[in-house]
C-alpha cells in the first residue's frame, strides 16, 4: 500500500513548482547576491528582493520588514536574545510566554531565566488557550517582550494574538509569535493582529528546509535587535552568512502559492480533518479530541486513545505516518509539555496522537487510514 502522510505539522513536501522554481538557482544562477559588480551576482539579488516580496506579501508586510535566517527556531532565538539592547534603553526586564510553546520559544525563555530576566510562564485552559486576565495581569510597565506562538503545533489550538497584543501594546511591551504552524495555513495580517515580531519556516508550507524569516515592525532601525550571527554584514546586518539564494527562491514560492492557495485549501483540508475525526468517533469508544472546542488549524486532530500506547498503535500503522504525544528528551521518553499543561495525565498524553493533514491528502487517504488506525488499535488492545 502507498503510505498515507498524515504529519505536516512536522514538515511538509516541496511543492513540485517550488522545486521548479529552485532548480535554476542551483546550477544557473549560482552567484553571491552580495557581489553586484558582474551579471551572476545582480541576478541572484534580484531573486531574493523577488523573494522578499512574496513572502512579505503572504502576511501583509514590507519586505524591507523581513529578514531571512535559517527557520523559525533561528527567528525565535534571534527575536528573543536580540532584544538585549533594548533593555539598557528601556530599562525592562520581564519577558511574558506560554508552557505549551515551542521549545525554540521555551528554552530561550529559561536561558533568559538563567541571566537574570524576569519570565513569566502563562498557563492556558483545557483547550490550550492562554487565559487573558492571566496575561493581562503578567503584562505590565516592566514587560519587555510578549512571546506567544500563533498556533500551537500538536493541537492546532490558536491563541488570542490580537487580544493580547492589545494588552502588550498598553503597556508599551513588544509582541512576538512563533507563527511557523499558522503561516500558509489560515490569512494572516501582521497589521490586523498587531504583531512586532513574527517567526516563520520554508518547511512548514512547502518550501524547502533551512530556510525561514523574521518579521521586525518597521524593520531594525525601528526595533533595534541584535545580531546572533556575525561576519558578512547580510540581511542588513542581522544575520550574516552567505545568502542561501536557492532556499529563499522556493520559500518565497512557496509563500506566493499560499497566498493564492490558503482559503480554498483552508476549507477542503478542514472538511476532511472533520471526516477523520467523525468517523473515528463513530468507530472507537471514549476517543478523545483535544482542543476540539477552540478555535484551532484546520488541518491539525490531537486524539487520545485511553489505555492505548501511542508507540505501540503507531507501529502497527507502518502505511499511515502520525505523530505522537511523547517526545525523546536527553534518552528518556517523556509525555509532551503541551498534553500536560491542559491537564492530561502521563497515562494519556502517552496514549495521544497528532493528525496533521495537508495539500496533497486526499478523502481516499482519510478513508484507508480510519481503517487501518481502527485495525492496528484492536490489535493493539488485545496484545495489552
Amino acid at each position: 500500500m502507498d503510505e498515507i502522510y498524515l504529519d505536516y505539522n512536522a514538515t511538509t513536501p516541496c511543492d513540485p513548482l517550488v522545486v521548479e522554481k529552485m532548480l535554476p538557482f542551483l546550477n544557473k544562477v549560482y552567484g553571491n547576491p552580495s557581489n553586484s559588480l558582474h551579471r551572476q551576482g545582480r541576478m541572484a539579488a534580484k531573486a531574493v528582493d523577488e523573494a522578499r516580496q512574496q513572502v512579505a506579501d503572504l502576511i501583509g508586510a514590507q519586505p524591507g520588514e523581513i529578514y531571512f535566517t535559517s527557520g523559525a527556531t533561528e527567528s525565535n532565538n534571534l527575536a528573543i536574545f536580540g532584544i538585549s539592547k533594548l533593555i539598557t534603553i528601556l530599562g525592562r526586564r520581564r519577558i511574558v510566554t506560554c508552557q505549551v510553546e515551542h521549545k525554540a520559544v521555551l528554552l530561550p525563555c529559561q536561558k533568559l531565566v538563567e541571566l537574570g530576566f524576569d519570565v513569566t510562564f502563562l498557563g492556558v485552559d483545557a483547550e490550550g488557550r492562554v487565559r487573558l486576565e492571566e496575561a493581562e495581569a503578567a503584562i505590565d510597565g516592566n514587560t519587555l517582550l510578549v512571546t506567544i506562538q500563533a498556533a500551537n503545533n500538536e493541537l492546532g489550538t490558536l491563541q488570542p494574538i490580537a487580544d493580547i497584543a492589545e494588552i502588550a501594546h498598553r503597556y508599551g511591551a513588544l509582541v512576538h509569535t512563533d507563527a511557523a504552524q499558522f503561516v500558509g495555513k489560515l490569512p494572516l495580517s501582521v497589521d490586523v493582529l498587531g504583531i512586532d515580531l513574527l517567526s516563520m519556516s520554508g518547511h512548514k508550507l512547502y518550501g524547502p528546509k533551512g530556510v525561514g524569516a523574521l518579521y521586525i515592525r518597521g524593520g531594525k532601525k525601528s526595533i533595534p535587535i541584535e545580531p546572533l550571527i556575525i561576519g558578512g554584514g547580510q540581511e542588513n546586518g542581522l544575520r550574516s552568512g552567505t545568502t542561501n539564494v536557492p532556499g529563499i527562491v522556493g520559500f518565497g514560492e512557496a509563500c506566493q502559492i499560499a497566498k493564492e492557495l490558503v482559503n480554498e485549501e483552508m476549507a477542503r483540508i478542514e472538511s476532511l480533518r472533520n471526516q477523520l475525526e467523525e468517523t473515528l468517533i463513530n468507530e472507537v469508544h471514549n476517543l478523545r479530541i483535544n482542543g476540539k472546542n477552540a478555535p484551532r488549524l484546520p488541518n491539525t486532530s490531537s486524539m487520545t486513545f485511553p489505555g492505548i500506547d501511542a508507540d505501540a498503535l503507531l507501529l502497527n500503522l507502518p502505511d499511515v505516518m502520525m505523530g505522537t504525544g511523547s517526545a525523546c528528551t536527553s534518552g528518556a521518553i517523556e509525555p509532551s509539555h503541551v498534553l500536560q499543561a491542559i491537564g492530561l495525565s502521563r497515562n494519556d498524553a502517552s496514549s495521544t496522537i497528532r493528525a496533521s493533514l495537508g495539500r496533497y491528502t486526499t478523502a481516499n487517504e482519510i478513508e484507508k487510514a480510519c481503517a487501518l488506525i481502527v485495525k492496528s488499535l484492536n490489535k493493539v488492545s488485545l496484545m495489552s
